[in-house]
């Protein structure tokens, strides 16, 4: 399928570098602080084993980059796939740096995950993986250090066993004051209401602002998902409800298209009844999935995985805007192309900024013991998307640059001016 195949390609860490310059260079970056962000300050790698199911032992790898703490605690997702290392880390480590910078939020930026596809381990297994990954990082995370979330392939119960195993390790007198060790947890055991539609949610206010930007209305628009996980459906859900109409998805199993529309609700209830897998769905045509990308359509939110649009494919695209839901999705060469066909992008690090966003508000209601209702959550995220939004827009013209330098930008001038007024010790 394109998905893993275009992940397979890799270069997210060149990308990532390729943006942080370009940034750089028009903003005139102090060169020491230039230095130092182009470095990680730790990059972990931890061989851990695991007792399978038919009492076999398995040896894993897992990975954590943490990649700067300027601001704040790091913070950022784990990821259970193949193809994460110690690269993929990097690049996903430097890029929450931006993106908690850019939203005005108290941390810095970390990545990481282990090796390894759940999917063909039982439930029972993975959790003993989760277990005991948490226990070879040891002091190396921590709810004033390093608070890990979800990503790809982890789950609000992947968090719960996370922070069970964390807080086990604690005193009596300790576990209580560890509960924001990780974000994304189950409501239940203190996880933030509205967390598992706060990336897609926060896509939607991003389109919204640029409809609202280029005095254009989003009924009627036509938009195409990749990815139709908890991004891509919560993203597809409020669009649809400001009257656009969602004509494409895209999954590893299966494109589909049809020029009436497919209701959003009706495919991701096939979609949970399914394996979370579209294919098969009778509401909508399948076609090739190398003709995703060149849909007609007026709004594209790639919500998959990275390096999804190339050189190969960002000529194809029809869409007027692209809003990266997924971290990545387009390489900086496909970025060149599109700008220079007049196509906008909202990037990443602002676009699909309401994961953070959430995971922040979840760690301040555990850390004050407090309790948000879904209403209080959407409401604040909308506010601090709002601001970001709009800051970006400004930084744009005043450099007058794309969206996405100008959100590096916007997020490197915070952290450059910690250095400068914190100095460096001694």
């Amino acid at each position: 399928m394109i998905l893993s195949k275009a992940q397979s390609k890799g270069g997210l860490l060149k990308n990532v570098k390729q943006q942080f310059n370009k940034a750089a260079d028009l903003m005139n970056l102090d060169q020491g602080v230039r230095k130092i962000l182009q470095i990680n300050n730790n990059e972990i790698v931890v061989h851990f084993p695991v007792r399978m199911d038919n009492g076999e032992i398995e040896i894993f790898k897992g990975f954590r980059v943490q990649h700067n703490n300027a601001l704040g605690p790091y913070k950022g997702g784990l990821r259970y796939h193949e193809t994460i290392d110690m690269d993929a880390s990097s690049a996903l480590a430097s890029w929450m740096t931006w993106k908690t910078s850019l939203a005005r939020l108290p941390f810095g930026g970390a990545k990481g995950g282990v090796q390894f596809n759940p999917a063909l381990y039982s439930q029972a297994e993975v959790e003993r993986v989760t277990r005991r990954f948490t226990y070879a990082m040891g002091d190396n995370i921590g709810p004033e250090y390093d608070i890990p979330a979800p990503d790809v392939n982890t789950t609000p119960q992947t968090m719960a066993w996370i922070a069970d195993t964390y807080m086990s390790t604690k005193g009596p007198d300790e576990r209580a004051k560890s509960q924001h060790i990780v974000t994304g947890k189950p409501v239940g055991a203190g996880g933030l209401e509205g967390r598992d539609r706060a990336t897609g949610f926060g896509v939607v206010v991003n389109i919204k602002e640029w409809a609202n930007y280029t005095g254009q209305s989003l009924v009627g628009k036509r938009f195409i998902v990749q990815g139709f996980g908890k991004v891509g459906y919560w993203a597809a859900h409020y669009l649809s409800k400001e009257g656009a109409i969602m004509v494409g998805v895209q999954d590893e199993s299966a494109s589909l298209y049809t020029e009436d529309g497919i209701d959003v609700e009706t495919l991701f209830n096939y979609s949970r009844a399914n394996n979370f897998s579209i294919a098969g769905f009778s509401g909508a045509m399948h076609i090739a999935d190398e003709d995703f990308f060149a849909l007609n359509c007026d709004i594209c939110i790639p919500a998959a995985l990275g390096n999804q649009i190339t050189i190969e494919n960002a000529h194809l695209i029809k869409a007027s805007l692209i809003a990266e839901g997924a971290n990545g999705p387009v390489d900086p060469e496909a970025d060149e192309i599109l700008i220079e066909r007049g196509i906008t992008i909202i990037p990443d690090i602002l676009c699909n900024s309401g994961g953070v966003i959430g995971s922040y508000f979840e760690w301040l209601q555990n850390r004050n013991g407090e309790l948000w209702g879904v209403d209080m959550v959407l409401n604040k995220l909308e506010n601090y998307i709002i601001d970001s939004y709009r800051r970006v827009m400004t930084r744009a013209e005043e450099y007058k640059t794309d969206a996405r330098s100008a959100a590096y930008i916007e997020a490197i001038a915070r952290i450059e001016v910690a250095y400068k007024q914190m100095g460096i010790f001694p």
